[in-house]
């Protein structure tokens, strides 16, 4: 297989006309034939350029609205004929097949056709088989033939031609290869996933796709290596933000922000402003407030220690007023729907912060997957989505919650969705006092968020810690009484959690003797 082969026919079919005129242009002016279908010989014909129908060369027209066109031997033999191989020449000359050098496609846009939230019928029209087929034909010959797949690629191609007078080198075909592969089997797996969503149970294989977005500098720690990938789902987020300043995030900027960004997006901008900070994948501060900074300023008295360094996310424009409250101390990143024109310019001022704006929130109703590798596997799942309404919480205590109590948990146990477990969360008047989370017990990690309240109640020179009067939330079931007997000592008033321990009885009497309002869920959120 020759390292330098001659380009002289290409094949062009793509829905993304980016680019293609000058690509057009350029492979002309090579003395290259262009043969193309429908739009995009069009477009090609528009600019000037001389183009040759693919059904000139099959001799068959487009058929069925537009499904056949390319799948054809005179086309796939012109793709995968071996050029070295004399028997497959020979099949070429019998029956009249034109070797095709350069295929050009960009598929039917079926991952935008779904984020559209398109009908069944018009989803699967957009399912494209003419493109793949041509494009893993081109590239399965990629001793001879070139493939392009995404746009990027067409300097590349360009300036290799240029430089070769006419040919491309084998090590760029390989490479171009290896994108095209990648790119139907992530096309595939758009294809597929979509289709697992509409029938039950789990299907027999599952496949997972994406497109690089950043090679990162290293990973969680130095010695790895690292690469961010979006799946395409356009879902508002770090994949999606536009980002205004500072250094490119690092892979774990990245999981914090989604980690924070996820968590503020559970309240709506309708209900009031809400922020949420995250050090380490963890809430260390989450409230609601009257005005931003306000929320702001409830979430950073939770634990102003850990707010150091970490990730703020907010569900309503940041403001000027709040991020000048925020340049108090150093941040990583701040991520909300938007900014005004006072809060980027005081950011501007802080070299090292990365702001990022999403134009929108986070649905938190949505189920997407999530993935975790494992040694020789994987494990997958939906999102956790659950949410409780008042209506479904059972009061288990001889005390009812009051109004504000029942507020109160209803927002504690919003935040332990996303906290580490175990995960107990102290919440007062709709902001958290006290977060313990990812300990291997309970009843520590119930000890751990009332002492963090009593350390931010001395640093603030407050008679007492915020956990006075607060409320409690874990994310499951209390195995023991010790758990609630703790947060009833460090002030707690009521509590929520999923019940359905063997020992739930002796826990809620428990509850009782100390004069606490507790109330069942029915649904537990462990997040490891």
């Amino acid at each position: 297989m020759p390292d330098l082969a001659p380009v002289k026919r290409a094949l062009l079919s793509v829905s993304d006309k980016t680019g293609l005129v000058d690509l057009g242009k350029a492979l002309s002016g090579q003395g290259v034939e262009l043969l193309s279908t429908g739009g995009t010989a069009k477009a090609l014909r528009d600019a000037g350029l001389e183009v040759k129908d693919v059904s000139e060369v099959t001799g068959f027209p487009e058929m069925m609205d537009g499904r056949v066109k390319t799948l054809h031997p005179v086309v796939h033999g012109g793709l995968l004929a071996l050029r070295d191989d004399a028997g497959h020449v020979a099949s070429m000359n019998e029956h009249n097949i034109g070797g095709i050098d350069l295929v050009v496609v960009n598929l039917y846009p079926f991952e935008e056709t779904v984020a559209k939230g398109a009908d069944y019928d018009t989803v699967i029209e957009n399912i494209d088989i003419g493109g793949p087929a041509m494009i893993r034909s081109a590239a399965k010959n990629h001793g001879f033939v070139n493939v392009i797949v995404d746009t990027e690629d067409y300097a590349t191609v360009i300036e290799e031609l240029n430089a070769y007078q006419g040919h491309t080198t084998y090590k760029l075909r390989q490479r171009l290869a290896q994108t095209a592969y990648a790119r139907t089997a992530a096309y595939d797996t758009a294809v597929s996933t979509w289709m697992a969503a509409q029938v039950d149970g789990a299907p027999r294989r599952r496949t997972f796709g994406g497109t690089l977005a950043q090679t990162l500098r290293y990973g969680e720690n130095p010695h790895q290596q690292a690469a961010f990938y979006t799946d395409g789902s356009n879902r508002p987020g770090v994949a999606t933000a536009q980002q205004h300043q500072g250094k490119e995030l690092s892979y774990n900027n990245i999981n914090d922000t989604d980690a924070a960004f996820e968590l503020v997006s559970e309240f709506a901008p309708s209900d009031g402003p809400a922020c949420a900070i995250i050090k380490h994948a963890n809430p260390c501060g989450v409230a609601t407030g009257k005005t931003m900074v306000d929320a702001y300023t409830r979430a950073f008295d939770c634990d102003r220690t850990s707010a150091f360094g970490g990730i703020i996310a907010l569900n309503q424009t940041l403001d000027g007023e709040t991020a000048e409250a925020i340049s108090g101390i150093f941040t990583e990143v701040v991520i909300a729907p938007g900014a005004d024109a006072d809060a980027i310019e005081i950011f501007g001022k802080k070299k090292n912060l990365r702001l990022l704006t999403t134009d929108g929130l986070a649905d938190p109703a949505i189920a997407q997957l999530t993935a975790r590798q494992v040694s020789g596997g994987w494990l997958v799942q939906d999102k956790d989505v659950g949410r409780i309404s008042r209506d479904d919480l059972k009061v288990v205590t001889k005390r009812a919650p009051s109004e504000q109590e029942l507020s109160d948990l209803l927002f504690a146990w919003t935040v332990a969705k996303h906290v580490k477990s175990n995960a107990i969360i102290y919440v007062k008047d709709g902001a958290t006092v006290g977060v313990g989370a990812g300990q291997m017990s309970r009843v520590d990690s119930t000890r751990i968020a009332a002492r963090k309240a009593q350390d931010m109640a001395e640093a603030m020179g407050l008679p007492a810690p915020l956990t006075q009067g607060s409320v409690v939330a874990s994310d499951a079931f209390f195995p023991f009484a010790d758990g609630l007997v703790t947060a009833a000592e460090a002030g707690a008033t009521a509590l929520i959690q999923p019940g359905g321990s063997m020992r739930d009885e002796e826990v809620i009497a428990a509850a009782d003797a100390a004069g606490l309002a507790m109330v069942f869920t029915n649904m537990r959120h462990f997040r490891h």
